[in-house]
């Protein structure tokens, strides 16, 4: 036990010696910044988003497709949407509920829709002002970007740009069409 008593008393001399305090600490403040930045990183989370799948609405019958029905997550309108959606909360697939207001800010998709088989940009709006609807809950991210890039990002709160900050359910308005 003695020899490796010797052993790290000397190698902390030998140390001690190249080096001073303030080089020490320097080296360590750079190795905790440098740990402190990792999860800055840009992330793929493309393989998450494919293994998700989306919620059904199981009170619907087969009357209606499901790409069709503004109830059902898999809406063709909803292919970028978390959230609640407001057809079941009051609203409409495009129009906010009574009571709420629409955030300014929007995050954006691109979806196809599969009956005139186009592709249309999308804008999501978070509708805001009561609380959350609890309803037809969505979660679907395709083409969703990492978070360096805000505007194509659905896990954001967008109401914070409104006075009543917070959240109910979300709306998806038509664009335009998407051109190749």
């Amino acid at each position: 036990m003695r020899s490796i008593d010797h052993l790290f008393e000397n190698s902390s001399r030998s140390l001690a010696r190249r080096t001073s305090r303030r080089s020490l600490l320097a080296t360590l403040g750079k190795l905790l910044t440098g740990a402190a930045l990792i999860p800055l990183l840009p992330v793929d989370r493309s393989a998450r988003a494919e293994a998700a799948e989306p919620a059904t609405n199981p009170a619907k019958g087969p009357a209606r497709a499901a790409t069709d029905d503004p109830l059902s997550c898999e809406y063709w309108k909803y292919c970028a949407v978390d959230g609640f959606l407001c057809s079941c909360c009051g609203g409409s697939s495009n129009s906010c509920p009574p009571g709420t207001a629409p955030s300014p800010i929007t995050w954006i998709g691109t979806c196809h829709n599969p009956s005139d088989d186009r592709d249309y940009i999308v804008s999501y709006n978070d509708c805001c002002g009561k609380a959350s609807c609890g309803n037809c809950e969505c979660n679907r991210n395709e083409r969703e970007k990492p978070m360096y890039r805000p505007s194509r990002n659905n896990d954001l709160n967008w109401c914070m740009a409104n006075a009543d900050s917070n959240y109910h359910c979300s709306v998806s308005v038509i664009l335009g069409v998407a051109e190749k």
